[in-house]
């Protein structure tokens, strides 16, 4: 049963086609980041930028503002509801699109990429809050790992649009395919979604209220541990997309044949959270998400051995990589469920601020990682073992030294928090 058994839940749109709606709006960031990759070294040259670390920045200046625009669309969406802000978001990224496919200069590619980031926040940020005004406790988290496997398919193929792109035109033609796909799935949001959240929980527009309720997400114990430990794995996850075209195809020589090794990479995750959506409620989200992040430590430590032996080879190191990413599937959406649970009265707010966490420490993280980037994989391996070793040490905080707890039996309703109780 949805967790709001009185909330306005959508009557004409199946669960099918639910997942798959919610995974193309969050897909459309993705999309931002990824399908740029190829590209990254002629925008490089078409802009006259000389460091070859800086084109890192297309990406990295992406990311950052993407986190801070998370703070604000989850408040605006707990006052108006879900879909204004949704159609306000959809219309500033296809404009921003556009934007970036003219620009002139380097400096204002960035501004625009920044504003674009901001624009696809709330796509980012408010399925989460959807999915909670419907759904609780581990079904939650099997939601959040079904609609992350449809959403995967389009990290993986991004930079192979992208490649394709630039086969027959310019890197500008990138953008407008970002913004021709914007348009497509905000007529899809416009006909098929209703509004989700309960007019009970609607919450005032004031600096006070919206304070309070980040506050109050900010304080719980659990929720902030596990949330900053999703970025520490966002910021390893973030620095090896920031540094993965000059390490894959510049370091390994893998050339043109980096989206597809991209590709495979992030296969692994697809099939983890696949794997999630069918055990997570039979084990828990914290059982599953504890054993995955000391493997994921373990694996790191093999990594980090690795980038030591003499001559290290693509295929010697992708693989290694493919299952590190393979295991981040098995955290992410269980870590975000976990943490986003004790907030269903104000799930925008806590969705908006725990994605600003993630988003804004991972993107500043990962963006340090990507220029640290020194022609092999040491300094990206390194960092994997750090933000592992840093995210157990936060669940340990926020489980109080406890690994693998069930706190409800399958089956069990979960009750709906109230404001500031938890």
């Amino acid at each position: 049963m949805p967790a709001n058994p009185s909330a306005s839940t959508p009557r004409h749109i199946g669960e099918r086609e639910f997942i798959a709606l919610m995974a193309m709006m969050m897909a459309l960031q993705a999309l931002g980041i990824d399908a740029m990759l190829p590209a990254l070294g002629e925008i490089a040259r078409d802009l006259a930028v000389a460091d070859p670390n800086q084109r890192q920045l297309v990406v990295g200046v992406f990311l950052f503002a993407a986190g801070f625009g998370s703070l604000l669309p989850g408040s605006l969406a707990d006052r108006y509801g879900r879909r204004p802000v949704l159609l306000t978001c959809f219309a500033a990224y296809i404009v921003m699109a556009i934007g970036c496919a003219l620009v002139s200069s380097f400096t204002m590619l960035l501004v625009l990429r920044a504003l674009m980031a901001i624009a696809s926040a709330g796509l980012a940020v408010l399925p989460s809050a959807i999915i909670r005004d419907r759904f609780g406790g581990d079904r939650m988290a099997r939601m959040m790992s079904t609609i992350i496997v449809v959403f995967m398919f389009v990290p993986m193929i991004a930079p192979s649009f992208g490649q394709a792109v630039l086969l027959v035109a310019s890197w500008r033609w990138i953008f407008g395919g970002m913004a021709a796909m914007g348009l497509v799935v905000g007529a899809w949001m416009y006909w098929r979604l209703p509004e989700t959240l309960n007019p009970e929980y609607r919450q005032p527009i004031a600096l006070g209220s919206i304070a309070r309720n980040m506050w109050d997400t900010a304080k719980d114990r659990t929720a902030f541990g596990y949330a900053m430990g999703g970025a520490m794995l966002t910021a390893a996850m973030f620095g090896y997309i920031n540094s993965s075209q000059q390490l894959i195809a510049e370091h390994f020589g893998a050339g043109d044949k980096f989206p597809l090794i991209f590709a495979l990479i992030s296969a692994g995750m697809a099939v983890a959270n696949f794997s999630n959506s069918r055990i997570v409620e039979r084990f828990g989200a914290r059982r599953v998400s504890h054993a995955a992040l000391l493997a994921f430590i373990a694996l790191s430590a093999v990594q980090v051995w690795q980038a030591f032996q003499p001559g290290e080879t693509l295929w010697q190191f992708v693989p290694l990589m493919a299952a590190n990413i393979c295991l981040l599937g098995f955290i992410g959406a269980n870590f975000g469920s976990i943490a986003l649970q004790p907030f269903a009265r104000f799930a925008g707010a806590a969705s908006s601020f725990q994605s600003f966490l993630r988003m804004a420490v991972g993107a500043l993280l990962g963006g340090l990682i990507g220029q640290a980037f020194d022609g092999s994989p040491r300094p990206l391996v390194f960092a994997f073992l750090a933000t592992g070793l840093i995210a157990l040490i936060l669940v340990l905080y926020s489980e109080r030294g406890r690994l693998f707890r069930r706190l409800i039996p399958p089956g069990q309703a979960r009750p709906v928090a109230e404001p500031g109780v938890h």
